[in-house]
């Protein structure tokens, strides 16, 4: 229940300090007093959308507290504790600053917090019914909302919406390891020959520079056999190094005798000079004799060679990566020989989901159509205390096609109403006047008072459009939700039929001097509280008849409330 609310600097409002208490209470006032400031002001504190254009002139900032009294099982003590927040025995303070930049800072308990917590608490501890509620009431979704709400179906509806996220990412998988397979079929003949050719031609890494280095060789055999025989007859002739070195060697060691140790070096070096002169002659006899062997050889060294190279071209890479993009394409095609298996466990996968998930959108189903009973049982007794004696509500549920299937379940929800006798139900929007709206709209409410959370339940002009009779049947189901649901009920209302019901009444004024103007909020008194409604029954100028209608419209309503059963609603 909301107890306090404090507002500092926010439009029209310079100071405010307002108690609550429990009940029905009225806030009433001529149109542009400041009523909307007042919510908007509030829903600062409960979280919503920060808007430096809020701050009264010539203020820094602006700052709103709301205080609420709280059972210690109340949803907000347990979101509280989830984010390591306490409360004060039994109270939650909602904080909210906004600065000039568009800046705010959000406390919880004097803590800090962010607008998102703020919002979350805020939504277990109000609920705001703007003049918009009466049209959105029209969307499927929020009657969907309202079903589920009533038939206490939250946890199969969240189940649901598990499951269809699962289905969801199975069908997703699937489909897309079938693209990637349809992509892989359309290039299979092509990745196959690509394998074959790549088979056959079994290239390995460094042969291209192998080929080519013998490649070079072969072309230039007759000059380079040439130059052998020449460097070979100056190695091996008559007159060449080898016989001369043997020569020198063998003096050499004749005369070593003779050299007291001192020719040994010498002769150690020209003996492996020795050593690889016969090493050299023996590769230059080799490679003399490979050139003269593979002369005709060149076109199948040339032939390799130009097949790797093109092979490279072809797959956009070097030569020596052949062999790797061979081991690619060939893991390629392998996967794809077992894509099917892939493909049938994705399926099954994709199955199971679906079959899961309509499985529990059959129970959601089963639960919506038990709720829908009693909700229309439920709304159809609250229609004649509010003047819709001849108008009939019904909950349709229709199955979806599969298409349609989303993670709401699989059903669309529809309230449909008839408001003359013989007429066919429809769409709650298309046939429900402003006025009439409104007045389901409060229906639904009593009906849900029990389902929801909130405790503290904030009605704007939900009598708007309707007057006399069927405004003072309004005000009479407002007072019996506050009372029979044991929650706190406020309204703001132009209908003096409203404001005579309630159990608390505060006035919303404007007063200035042309200079500035400030929005004030005075708790009424009972003569205070009469003028007020005289002043809505009269107008401008109140005369002792609108008091006296006054006076007679808050003791009919008194009579009427304290005549009502209290577990109407």
């Amino acid at each position: 229940m909301l107890c306090h609310l404090s507002i500092r600097d926010v439009v029209l409002i310079d100071r405010l300090d307002l108690d609550f208490a429990s009940g029905l209470g009225v806030l009433t006032g001529e149109t542009g007093a400041g009523k909307s400031i007042l919510l908007d002001s509030l829903g600062l504190a409960l979280g919503m959308r920060a808007d430096a254009g809020l701050i009264r002139p010539g203020a820094d900032q602006a700052i709103v507290s709301a205080t609420f009294a709280v059972d210690s099982d109340h949803l907000a003590i347990g979101l509280l504790a989830e984010h390591g927040m306490e409360s004060d025995e039994g109270y939650i303070l909602l904080r909210r600053i906004v600065g000039r930049d568009g800046r705010s800072r959000a406390f919880v308990n004097d803590q800090p917090a962010t607008a998102g917590l703020l919002r979350q608490i805020g939504g277990h501890l109000v609920e705001i019914q703007g003049q918009f509620e009466r049209f959105a009431l029209a969307a499927p979704a929020i009657q969907r909302g309202a079903l589920d709400l009533f038939g206490n179906l939250a946890l199969q509806a969240s189940e649901v919406s598990g499951l269809f996220d699962v289905w969801s990412e199975a069908r997703t998988a699937l489909r897309d390891a079938e693209a990637d397979v349809a992509a892989a079929r359309a290039e299979e003949d092509q990745l196959r020959h690509d394998v074959a050719e790549l088979d056959d031609l079994t290239p390995a890494e460094g042969e291209e520079t192998a080929l080519a280095s013998q490649r070079q060789l072969l072309q230039n055999g007759e000059r380079l056999m040439t130059a052998f025989n020449e460097a070979l007859d100056d190695i091996a002739g008559d007159a060449g190094a080898e016989p001369a070195l043997q020569r020198a060697l063998g003096t050499l060691a004749r005369a070593s005798e003779f050299s007291g140790g001192r020719l040994d070096p010498i002769i150690g070096a020209l003996e492996r000079g020795t050593a690889e002169t016969l090493e050299a002659l023996q590769e230059l006899q080799g490679l003399a004799h490979a050139i003269d062997t593979d002369s005709g050889q060149l076109d199948s060294v040339e032939v390799r060679l130009f097949a790797l190279r093109a092979a490279a071209r072809k797959h956009n890479c070097d030569v020596d990566q052949l062999a790797e993009m061979h081991g690619n394409l060939a893991d390629r095609l392998a996967a794809l020989d077992g894509n099917s298996d892939k493909l049938t466990i994705l399926a099954k996968a994709a199955d199971a989901a679906r079959r899961a998930y309509v499985a529990a959108g059959e129970r959601l189903s089963a639960g919506r159509s038990k709720a829908a009973r009693a909700l229309d049982r439920a709304v159809g007794r609250e229609l004649p205390p509010l003047k819709l004696d001849n108008a009939t509500f019904k909950s349709v549920i229709e199955r979806l096609p599969e298409t349609a299937w989303s993670a709401t379940g699989l059903d669309a929800v529809e309230f449909r109403i008839a408001t003359n006798p013989g007429s066919a139900p429809g769409p709650l929007g298309k046939i429900a006047s402003g006025g009439e709206l409104s007045r389901f709209l409060l229906a639904l409410k009593v009906v849900l008072a029990d389902a929801g959370g909130a405790t503290t339940l904030i009605f704007d002009e939900v009598d708007a459009g309707v007057g006399g009779a069927t405004a003072a049947a309004v005000g009479e189901r407002l007072a019996a939700l506050a009372d029979a649901s044991d929650r706190q009920i406020l309204v703001v209302t132009h209908s003096p039929q409203v404001a005579a019901v309630g159990t608390h009444h505060w006035r919303v004024s404007k007063d200035g001097d042309g200079a500035s103007v400030v929005t004030s909020v005075v708790p009424l008194d009972e003569p205070a509280r009469r003028e007020e409604v005289a002043r809505m029954l009269a107008g401008t100028e109140i005369t002792d008849e609108a008091r006296a209608a006054a006076e007679r419209l808050l003791a009919g309503a008194e009579a009427q409330i304290a005549a009502s059963p209290r577990d109407a609603a």
